[in-house]
């Protein structure tokens, strides 16, 4: 019984079996408390790990917002692009990678090959943004698994340098630096979106696991109209170029509204080419960052205030002392010498004597209130960066001789917009309306959303408005703007031209000068405001800067399809035919009517010298009863066409009167 009792003896063979048994338990409880430190307690934090080692993000940029002109014409796009990026990880020899870039991508070998050496440790290196279409199918067909292709936006402006500076441009990263890019950049910014790829050990797309769409920006239409835009390019261009000035701009707006339908700068860039290193002039916006003292232009607002708040009349006649005034201590000259002149003769011959005894009849105090109501002084809240208010400062600062200076345009600066903005006070019948460039902005949806338009501010009497267009259409016709006046249309403007200060020797230049025509059409309703300008040229602005403002205002008059309001005067070839067709001129006197200048005629004479007929009278600004009272007192037919003040007449005047041939007078109001 004691021997069944005993245990077995324990073999070497026993002891190792259970050790064996102890460690693979022991073994199997690491193994499984792993698991459970795996799977269960670091589960989360390990699936996320996983998901972002086997998870691709791509972002997808939504395209910029494109620009529209008025009538829908593109002036910036975005297109798409490729642009090509590296794995220097994945590279075996980054000489050979350097030679087969550069010689697709244009680029410099050499500098290639150490840009990569150095990123060498990084798994991403972008080599070159937004290359062209023929290098990324190149780049494709390589089927190269370290090579990124990248689908990007590239920003395009189709239209080339027109209206750059009102445009802008962007950045690399398509963010706006300059003009309408800048300033609008939250809403031509699109949304980004992104789609994710699950991936195989070498980062090679296997499957899209989710995605989100990106969105566009907004698509905006500006108030100006490419086709006048263009024309104001170069015709601005053209007269710089011609005038050896060193800037220029050009400013047209519709007095009603405010639209600003055209707004030029020169010099011009491209914004499709990356800006020069360091500083550009060109990319200056001068009509709105360049603030210059306007000179004589500004005389219609001291004539303005005149209206308004004194007794004077155009008829009123100003003391003009004989071409220069001394005004306390000051000594200030007239380019011609009146002794005296009626106040809208002032205007017409642009007496700066004058404009200073009209200015102090106004008074520094009441001169400076309508002049900021007129808009100097303040930005025009255009939504350009780097808009200038301009300098007008308060009557407090001015020295004894201010109000002169003033009155003519100096001591006092202001930008093209700024002139374009207090024009139209005068041209919509008395109210200031602020310059508007954005005419709607289109949300993603589809649906448009029209530009708020601001309350007018009241600035003059309808009746003072009025006085000065008529006022400042005896500029046109009998002034110095004569080379401003339109075929077809009542034309009303005035010319300017300020000497350059000199800051250094605190003087001004005698020779240079920033020459300008500021101007309105038609009369009856005007529909345009034109503002030129022409900085640092050596002629006058009636010389320069008027015959601008006739191509301009013309092109612009045809394009808004304003009707005109005053007949052409007949072209020689055309009286020509109707004489030719009446048979009431020989062949000497048709020859003399085709070949003889309008403005110079020549005397139409027998052969024994004697003057056949009566001379054409000047007629332009007289009432229906005038012209009929002396037509009746010298005898000649005429010809009465509308009601108000003679603007047009044919024959012209001082043109002989051929036998039974009637005058035809166009009035208009």
């Amino acid at each position: 019984m004691r021997a069944h009792d005993e245990e077995p003896a324990r073999t070497p063979e026993m002891v190792r079996l259970h050790w064996l048994a102890r460690a693979a338990l022991a073994w199997a409880l690491i193994i499984l408390g792993r698991l459970i430190w795996l799977q269960i307690i670091q589960h989360d934090s390990l699936s996320l790990q996983a998901e972002r080692q086997q998870t691709r993000e791509i972002e997808l940029r939504g395209p910029r917002g494109t620009i529209l002109d008025r009538n829908g014409g593109k002036l910036a796009v975005s297109q798409p692009a490729t642009s090509v990026a590296i794995n220097p990880r994945m590279l075996k020899d980054p000489a050979i990678a350097a030679g087969l870039l550069a010689a697709i991508l244009r680029m410099n070998e050499k500098e290639l090959h150490e840009k990569i050496r150095r990123e060498n440790r990084r798994g991403f290196l972008m080599i070159k943004r937004k290359i062209s279409e023929p290098a990324a199918g190149r780049l494709r067909a390589l089927r190269a698994e370290w090579i990124d292709l990248r689908e990007e936006s590239m920003r395009v402006y189709p239209k080339g340098m027109l209206a750059a500076h009102l445009l802008g441009s962007v950045d690399h990263q398509e963010k706006g630096n300059a003009g309408i890019e800048k300033t609008l950049q939250e809403d031509l910014e699109g949304k980004s979106g992104y789609v994710q790829m699950l991936t195989d050990v070498r980062q090679r797309s296997i499957a899209e696991r989710a995605s989100v769409a990106a969105q566009a920006g907004k698509t905006i239409a500006l108030t100006i109209d490419e086709r006048l835009q263009y024309i104001c390019d170069r015709e601005l261009q053209k007269a710089v170029i011609e005038t050896k000035s060193q800037t220029g701009t050009i400013a047209v707006m519709d007095p009603r509204n405010g639209d600003v339908l055209a707004l030029s700068s020169y010099p011009a860039y491209d914004p499709n080419k990356a800006p020069r290193t360091g500083e550009d002039p060109a990319r200056a916006n001068v009509a709105v960052s360049y603030a210059c003292e306007p000179g004589s232009v500004f005389k219609i607002f001291t004539v303005a205030a005149a209206l308004e708040t004194t007794k004077l009349r155009p008829e009123t006649v100003i003391s003009c002392g004989g071409g220069v005034i001394n005004l306390y201590g000051q000594v200030i000259h007239d380019l011609h010498a009146y002794s005296a002149l009626k106040m809208e003769e002032v205007l017409w011959h642009s007496s700066n004597i004058g404009a200073v005894n009209i200015g102090l009849a106004v008074g520094k105090e009441r001169l400076y209130e309508y002049l900021t109501r007129f808009g100097f002084g303040a930005p025009t809240g255009l939504p350009l960066p780097g808009e200038s208010g301009g300098l007008l400062r308060p009557p407090r600062r001015w020295t004894k001789g201010s109000i002169g200076y003033v009155s003519f345009g100096h001591e006092v600066m202001s930008t093209t917009v700024q002139l374009a903005q207090a024009g139209s006070v005068i041209a919509n019948g008395g109210y200031r309306v602020k310059p508007k460039l954005v005419l709607w902005r289109q949300r993603p949806g589809g649906e448009r959303e029209m530009e708020p338009v601001e309350k007018p501010v009241k600035v003059l009497q309808p009746e003072t408005a009025v006085t000065m267009r008529q006022m400042m259409e005896g500029v046109v016709l009998k002034g110095t703007g004569k080379r401003a006046r339109l075929a077809g249309y009542t034309t009303g403007g005035k010319t300017g031209t300020a000497q350059i200060f000199d800051l250094a020797t605190k003087r001004y230049f005698a020779k240079v000068h920033n020459s300008s025509f500021i101007g309105m059409a038609p009369l009856t309703d005007p529909a345009i405001v034109v503002v030129v300008t022409l900085n640092g040229t050596a002629r006058q602005g009636g010389q320069v800067s008027a015959p601008v403002f006739k191509e301009v205002a013309t092109a612009a008059l045809r394009l808004k399809g304003v009707m005109r309001d005053i007949p052409e005067p007949e072209s020689p070839e055309a009286e020509k035919g109707r004489m030719l067709a009446s048979g009431t001129e020989d062949s000497r006197a048709v020859k003399a009517a085709v070949t003889v200048p309008r403005e110079q005629p020549e005397e139409e004479t027998t052969e024994s010298g004697v003057v056949i007929g009566p001379r054409v009278p000047d007629w332009t600004g007289k009432s229906v009863r005038a012209v009929l009272r002396e037509s009746m007192a010298m005898g000649v037919p005429v010809e009465l066409v509308g009601t108000g003040l003679a603007r047009v007449q044919s024959p012209a005047a001082g043109r002989v009167l051929a036998a039974g041939e009637r005058i035809r007078v166009q009035f208009a109001r």
